[in-house]
């Protein structure tokens, strides 16, 4: 160390890396190469947790993203708590039905704590995408899954139409969102090639919210702040249209879902909405044909009340019943025969290893 000119390691490693000093001062001078720190986005705030803040840029341009979500959202509370409950009766009819497999294939799709109900038209999305990303997802074949049930026409879409929310024959697809507590469905924008605007959801059992602008990061489950979020009350209508529909992306988050919680989506699918057809590579290829299992052979003879206690014949027996002077003297003849094999194998072990074998008779 004495001959290098240093008496400490770390001067030493200082003067090896000079461009470590100039990188700290660039941020607590707020100056770098004569320029100031007026023009930065960002702050550097002294703390011993190297915190940081958002210029009053950012600040102002998520307030005006808000208000062009809030502008562009219509709320109204249409249905009574009576008719919550009798709704809530015919969505706890439909999860049933689903349960006991009484829907076609595509109409229940089935998440960790959420389950899906596609009525009149279905469509494909998230990991069933064979390519992923928008405008990737497709609409089901006709009847692929099952028609939208009477009771959403008379009890939900009618209703609709007659507070002039949708027009009279708007609503083609209908989906049933059954959330448990801690559900959630990550950020996403309706598919615009899919579904014409505006989107209509009526809420039902619990109160929730919806959340506009988040991004969700997983193993564990996290969610950014949102840019705006809106509280959906139990029998609350909420339509979209505008720039909550098409330029953010909306969400319900984890926290959001405290107790059980439907949700009716009701839209209108684009007459020119691309549709899977027989050369798709997502849709479902025939079922392969399978050789029927093999079924054990069953005696049409009724048993015997105390044939489970009596002991099993086995065919060998059988035979023995048969000559059974023949099958004694084998017995004696293949008994001595194993008899003097053991004789002649030990005196061989005995000779080989030069000391004696105590032979044991089981």
């Amino acid at each position: 160390m004495a001959a290098s000119g240093y008496s400490d390691l770390r001067e030493k490693l200082k003067s090896m890396t000079p461009h470590r000093d100039d990188f700290k001062n660039k941020y607590v001078d707020g100056t770098s190469n004569g320029s100031s720190g007026k023009s930065r986005k960002r702050k550097f705030r002294e703390s011993d947790d190297d915190e940081y803040e958002h210029s009053d840029d950012s600040a102002e341009h998520r307030e005006q993203e808000a208000s062009r979500v809030k502008s562009s959202i219509l709320q109204k509370s249409i249905f009574t708590p009576e008719e919550c409950a009798l709704i809530e009766e015919k969505i706890d009819d439909v999860v049933a039905k689903g349960e006991a497999g009484l829907y076609r294939e595509h109409t229940v799709d089935r998440a960790p704590l959420r389950n899906k109900y596609f009525f009149g038209e279905g469509y494909t999305y998230g990991s069933q995408l064979e390519k992923r990303g928008p405008g990737q997802e497709r609409l089901y074949r006709k009847g692929e899954v099952d028609e939208i049930p009477n009771w959403v026409h008379e009890l939900v879409i009618k209703r609709l139409v007659s507070s002039g929310v949708v027009p009279e024959g708007f609503v083609n697809s209908a989906v049933i969102n059954d959330y448990q507590p801690g559900g959630c469905i990550v950020s996403h924008v309706d598919p615009q090639h899919i579904f014409a605007r505006p989107i209509v959801s009526v809420s039902f059992f619990s109160d929730s919210a919806l959340c506009f602008g988040c991004r969700f990061q997983f193993k564990p489950i996290r969610v950014s702040e949102p840019v705006f979020v809106l509280p959906v009350r139990r029998g609350s209508v909420t339509v979209l249209s505008g720039y909550a529909a098409d330029d953010i992306t909306h969400c319900i988050r984890p926290q959001d879902i405290k107790e059980r919680r439907a949700v009716i989506i009701l839209r209108k699918t684009r007459p020119d909405a691309p549709r899977l057809d027989s050369d798709s590579l997502l849709s479902s290829s025939p079922p392969v044909k399978r050789p029927p299992p093999l079924k054990a052979k069953r005696s049409h003879r009724k048993a015997e009340p105390d044939a489970a206690h009596r002991p099993r014949v086995l065919e060998m027996d059988k035979e023995e019943n048969r000559h059974p002077s023949h099958s004694r003297h084998r017995r004696r003849s293949i008994s001595s025969e194993n008899y003097r094999r053991r004789g002649q194998d030990s005196n061989k072990h005995r000779e080989s290893s030069g000391r004696k074998v105590k032979m044991r008779r089981h």
